[in-house]
């Protein structure tokens, strides 16, 4: 039996927060995980300083390949706070024992998020069947291998005749183009340079019309919240101010600038990357399509997803089939 996880959604503490100045009236530090080549608006408040004034104490970012290691960072207490990783990636800490709470949404990806397959092998979504007995390079524990698993569910290709290398998107794009695997999934930077060397099965949208979603969270261990709800509350009003500035082309063409250099990428490459995200208002995280309906019931599809595919018993949260004892969603008003 696993540990009891709920999940609290702050969200509604930055709508009331967002216009407010914040007082510096912390100390010491707190360490922020993100991606590279994952462009997002906050990244221009991170090299503005703008957390740092926010929350009155320094704010360390330190830069992760995989939401898994993200996660595995904060089980040792080293980060407090970790900003847009995929909802199977909580789902796989979350399932394993770690007390963690989703506090908002951090972009919806759909586009920014596939598996490509070589050009060579000339295999789309009318002969995907063929993938059976293929090799493919998958950063396990992540969106990436969610919607893989939805995908090849979709297609009709089982799993188990496929050999799955577990590889984070950079290293999955350097396979594809050596020729190491025969397709490949994975985000951001990794999914770019994949797509140099072969085509996806199905678009963002084509994606979504059969019910694969992508979205990732922002989350933190329970105890830190509990502790530091205003603190948190503050760094989340800063992130809904960047969005909102980048939403309403208040931030322009220095923003992007800005968003890319934080990223780690060229201002092409993060264009073309924030082309294919969306970033929430604070009103739309709380609608029902997210945090005030729907974000459970999908989180719930995703450990199912996981479960069916025997990827691991202990990811089984407790929810139907599976014995769940408490509240999935708890809401975390301050």
């Amino acid at each position: 039996m696993i540990k009891k996880t709920t999940i609290g959604f702050i969200a509604g503490a930055v709508m009331a927060m967002t216009g407010q100045s914040a007082v510096a009236d912390g100390h010491g530090e707190i360490t922020v995980a993100y991606f590279l080549e994952w462009p997002m608006p906050f990244l221009a408040a991170k090299g503005s300083g703008a957390f740092d004034e926010a929350l009155g104490k320094k704010v360390n970012w330190v830069s992760f390949e995989t939401g898994t290691a993200m996660y595995a960072a904060m089980a040792s207490g080293d980060v407090q706070i970790a900003v847009s990783q995929g909802v199977p990636p909580f789902v796989v800490a979350a399932s394993g024992g770690q007390d963690l709470q989703i506090v908002d949404v951090a972009v919806s990806y759909s586009e920014n998020d596939n598996c490509v397959v070589h050009a060579d092998l000339e295999i789309d979504k009318d002969s995907a069947g063929e993938l059976a007995g293929k090799k493919v390079a998958v950063p396990l524990g992540t969106a990436a291998h969610y919607g893989f698993l939805r995908q090849m569910d979709h297609f009709g290709v089982d799993v188990s005749t496929l050999s799955v290398v577990d590889m984070a998107p950079p290293e999955g794009a350097a396979a594809l183009s050596q020729k190491a695997v025969d397709f490949a999934c994975g985000y951001g930077g990794g999914l770019t340079r994949m797509k140099e060397h072969g085509n996806v099965l199905l678009t963002g949208a084509e994606k979504e019309e059969v019910g694969i979603l992508v979205f990732d969270v922002i989350s933190a261990p329970a105890s830190y919240i509990a502790e530091n709800g205003d603190e948190l509350a503050k760094f989340l009003s800063v992130v809904t101010k960047e969005n909102e500035r980048y939403n309403s082309g208040a931030g322009g063409e220095e923003m992007v600038v800005a968003v890319a250099k934080e990223a780690g990428m060229d201002l092409d490459a993060a264009k073309n990357a924030l082309a294919g995200m969306k970033m929430l208002s604070a009103e739309e995280a709380l609608s029902d399509k997210w945090l005030g309906a729907n974000a459970a019931t999908f989180i719930k599809g995703v450990a199912d997803v996981f479960v069916n595919a025997g990827v691991s018993e202990t990811l089984c949260m407790r929810l139907s089939p599976c014995e769940f004892g408490g509240s999935f969603v708890e809401p975390f008003w301050v």
